[in-house]
């Protein structure tokens, strides 16, 4: 379990079922997830199964669950070292959670995991995630039409990466807060 100066990143439980369904069912923070809202609680209990098993098999995994003020409000992470996944709850968006949690994560994967890059795979529609990405110092590397299906729609990607030298620099310049 870690702490930021608003969150706790911890690993996920089956209690946290509810609260992720919340999240996932929810078609606004859905809109640009890689699959359609999930429409019941088995559908949620299955994905979080998969995080956990994802922890205890030791599989280039390093994904948390994010409480805000002791609610769930979400999950960032990387299900696959070094693919960064996020996504949070509508209410809990805007108040500048998902920086805190990346700028942790990002701590985490170059000044610990000694990764040479962290890369991210984003739906160009979703500007306020390219906004987010391209302030934290992402810049993109490729793009690809229909390179993924959700549900019925055929969905575009922008690959997007950040080296550490980068981060270093930008967190140097930007002095973003350090996580307790």
């Amino acid at each position: 379990m870690f702490h930021t100066a608003r969150l706790v990143l911890r690993p996920a439980r089956l209690d946290d079922i509810p609260a992720m369904h919340a999240v996932l069912s929810n078609e606004v923070a859905m809109r640009y997830w890689s699959t359609p809202p999930h429409q019941t609680l088995e559908e949620t209990e299955a994905w979080v199964r998969t995080m956990i098993e994802g922890e205890r098999t030791g599989r280039s995994a390093d994904d948390f669950v994010l409480e805000w003020n002791g609610v769930v409000i979400g999950k960032a992470g990387f299900w696959r070292v070094p693919e960064v996944g996020f996504i949070l709850h509508p209410t809990a968006q805007g108040h500048g959670l998902a920086t805190e949690a990346l700028s942790f994560l990002f701590d985490r994967a170059f000044y610990m995991r000694r990764e040479p890059r962290v890369i991210a795979d984003v739906d160009p529609l979703n500007l306020r995630c390219l906004h987010l990405l391209d302030a934290l110092g992402f810049r993109q590397y490729d793009e690809r039409r229909n390179s993924f299906q959700v549900g019925d729609r055929w969905c575009d990607s922008v690959f997007l990466e950040l080296h550490e030298d980068r981060w270093r620099h930008h967190r140097e310049t930007a002095q973003i807060g350090r996580p307790r």
